[in-house]
């Protein structure tokens, strides 16, 4: 599939100023909104109620600053994020690198963001018939990273539609100690005890895992009334194969090569949940057989981010364009009728 014009352009500049121009563009220039979904797209997943199963992941728009560009782009749910009780510049430069040759980016980010008082401005002027998600993360020199998130979700309540608990990025050190099940308790039992209305909370994890420990995550996330897992965050790992030059990056990995660590961590998430908590999968997806495998594996939505950097954001239309084809084609009324199907 021939990308956008504008995608091959942007690819053309250094990544961390094309991701920059990208966020202008979708501020300021006069989008066409997409076409209006096909009821056969409606999706519901812990209480919200989605035009479509295609979200777009957290890291794209980490301050909410350009969703009304992005509310255009067809997306069934728009996360943000992540965000900082207090503003950081994250790591030193360069920090963000397009591995062309294997449809992936590495980015060593370290959540640069403009903190929690930005953000909230940001969420206030938002489009309201967009459901919008807060990514939530923990400032890096923060002395209790679990007060952090209760502080992003106590000040963004009211303006987010849910909030995903991050504790999966690599790039934060010691960040993913919290997926242990006693800092997973404390962190998880704080973040109920601060929650004051019906805002979903999801829970967003690392591919990183063995499946005992991702089992040990759903049952914790059950116990705390978690209202969703998200599978799963960048990976690690380099795969064999990798061919850029930059396939030796610190940082995490996205994008095709996580394809397969970010569908078996979904499984393994699907086979322990038995349909007790929804799941949304995101890494590697790239077509519409990518959102269907993950969809028939027990994803009750999915997000996209990396493809979109390779694909331009024309990908959004042409997945649910196929997942429509797909759905009629097996006799499916409904995305929760086909979920989970091949596990």
């Amino acid at each position: 599939m021939i990308p956008d014009l504008g995608t091959v352009a942007l690819r053309l500049l250094d990544p961390e100023t094309a991701h920059g121009l990208a966020i202008a563009a979708l501020k300021h220039a006069p989008l066409p909104r997409a076409e209006l979904d096909d009821p056969i797209l409606a999706t519901r997943i812990a209480g919200l109620d989605l035009p479509n199963p295609v979200g777009l992941a957290a890291g794209l728009d980490k301050n909410a600053e350009a969703l009304h560009g992005l509310s255009r782009l067809g997306f069934g749910f728009v996360e943000c994020g992540s965000v900082t009780p207090l503003p950081q510049p994250g790591n030193p430069k360069p920090r963000l690198f397009r591995l062309t040759e294997d449809r992936a980016i590495i980015n060593r980010m370290g959540f640069n963001n403009a903190g929690l008082e930005a953000f909230a401005g940001h969420l206030r002027a938002r489009p309201s018939a967009t459901v919008v998600g807060a990514n939530l993360g923990a400032n890096k020199d923060s002395d209790d990273r679990a007060a952090d998130y209760v502080t992003g979700l106590r000040r963004l309540t009211g303006l987010a539609d849910y909030f995903t608990v991050n504790i999966s990025s690599p790039n934060t050190p010691g960040l993913r100690a919290l997926q242990g099940r006693d800092a997973l308790d404390d962190l998880l039992g704080r973040v109920a005890e601060a929650r004051t209305t019906a805002a979903p909370v999801f829970l967003k994890i690392a591919p990183d895992l063995t499946a005992a420990e991702i089992a040990m995550i759903v049952e914790a996330a059950l116990a705390h009334r978690i209202d969703a897992l998200i599978v799963s965050n960048t990976t690690l790992d380099r795969p064999d194969g990798l061919r850029s030059p930059d396939r030796a990056e610190a940082g995490g990995l996205s994008g095709d090569p996580l394809k397969a660590r970010a569908l078996t961590a979904l499984r393994d998430a699907a086979a322990v949940a038995a349909g007790r908590i929804p799941l949304i999968g995101v890494g590697g997806i790239a077509s519409g057989q990518d959102a269907w495998d993950r969809i028939r594996a027990g994803a009750s939505a999915i997000q996209i981010y990396s493809a979109l950097i390779y694909e331009g954001p024309g990908l959004v239309c042409r997945i649910k364009r196929d997942l429509i084809a797909r759905l009629r084609a097996e006799g499916f009324s409904s995305v929760s009728d086909a979920v989970g199907g091949s596990r």
